[in-house]
């Protein structure tokens, strides 16, 4: 059994089960989503693959990459998302921790991490379940982790404040925020305890774990910022055109930190 638990405000927060529709229910969640769809089907290596989806939660990555053909692990330490996630065809889903994969060495083609580094609130502790993901993967195969921006939650706060909301923020939160990256849960509304990075940071804790050469990808990059993005998701001309200029600037080094979102994509030595 593993040493690690997950933390009470954390488990509660998914427990409510508002994440489940998070990537669907509006504009931002659905570029989000469309984006990774978009970006890990170019960085998957290959066809038919044994795929580990750490922290999958009830499965929306998954669902589709089942679909598409792989073979799909989901791990996750909250049983109720586990169980959602269960009765999905064609995906396994075990409960479990990042920091201690139920996983064997050297196991799957590529290996996710679509939440949990920003859970982590630890460096050592992210480290640790990069170093897990590696351990679980093939040589020669990719892992992949999502971490938060660190200008999210401010983007967040100042659009709350233009719309006449706070969301329990208060401008010495979101500047500390800003400053230090500590999401904690009991200081606003809309989230629970994260940590927010800069991409460099999450590169060098991938090469602390072993995992040098990353690649990084801004997931929205900037038009996910844009307070009417339903103008341009909702409309296929214009979110084709959306979706062609955020493959252009994607790897942009200057941009990657005006996201909300980062993909850090590196693969395993051979």
């Amino acid at each position: 059994m593993s040493e690690w638990e997950i933390e009470t405000e954390i488990r509660a927060y998914y427990e409510r089960g508002e994440e489940r529709e998070r990537l669907t229910r509006n504009a931002r969640g659905r570029l989000e989503f469309a984006r990774m769809q978009d970006l890990l089907r170019r960085v998957l290596p290959g066809e038919g693959l044994d795929v580990l989806d750490v922290g999958g939660a009830t499965g929306i990555h998954s669902a589709w990459m089942a679909a598409d053909g792989h073979k799909v692990t989901l791990v996750d330490p909250v049983p109720s998302q586990v169980e959602v996630a269960s009765r999905l065809p064609g995906v396994e889903a075990v409960v479990g921790d990042a920091r201690d994969l139920p996983c064997g060495d050297s196991t799957f083609d590529a290996v996710l991490l679509m939440g949990p580094l920003y859970h982590l609130t630890d460096r050592a502790h992210r480290v640790q379940a990069v170093a897990e993901a590696r351990r679980c993967a093939r040589p020669g195969a990719i892992v992949a982790a999502v971490t938060i921006n660190r200008v999210a939650a401010w983007n967040d706060y100042l659009l709350f404040q233009a719309g006449g909301r706070d969301k329990g923020f208060t401008p010495d939160d979101a500047l500390r925020i800003l400053r230090e990256g500590d999401l904690r849960y009991y200081e606003q509304e809309m989230f629970t305890t994260a940590y927010l990075a800069h991409p460099a940071e999450v590169a060098s804790e991938f090469a602390e774990a072993g995992l040098g050469a990353a690649v990084q990808y801004a997931v929205q990059g900037f038009p996910g910022f844009i307070p009417d993005l339903e103008v341009l998701i909702d409309d296929e001309r214009a979110r084709d055109h959306l979706m062609e200029g955020l493959r252009l600037i994607e790897t942009e080094p200057s941009l990657l930190g005006a996201s909300n979102h980062v993909l850090t994509v590196a693969q395993t030595p051979a």
